[in-house]
């Protein structure tokens, strides 16, 4: 009985073609064509900075590890 949930709530959020087309759309409208390039750049350059981030912290846990 609770996979059967799980399963009918996972399938209420998911997204098709056409939701998909809709919400670009809507970011289209928001935001212009000339910015949408300027905001996946900052994406772009975001997770690369957190990608950096978690790979120092996970260096720096294996080198702690290493030592003792």
């Amino acid at each position: 009985m609770q996979k059967k949930v799980i399963m009918e709530f996972i399938l209420a959020f998911t997204l098709g073609g056409p939701e998909i087309l809709i919400i670009l759309f809507a970011i289209l409208l928001l935001f212009g064509a000339k910015k949408i390039p300027e905001l996946a750049r900052g994406m772009g350059k975001g997770i690369r900075e957190f990608k950096d981030a978690t790979k120092e912290v996970k260096d720096n846990l294996e080198e702690d590890t290493t030592k003792k």
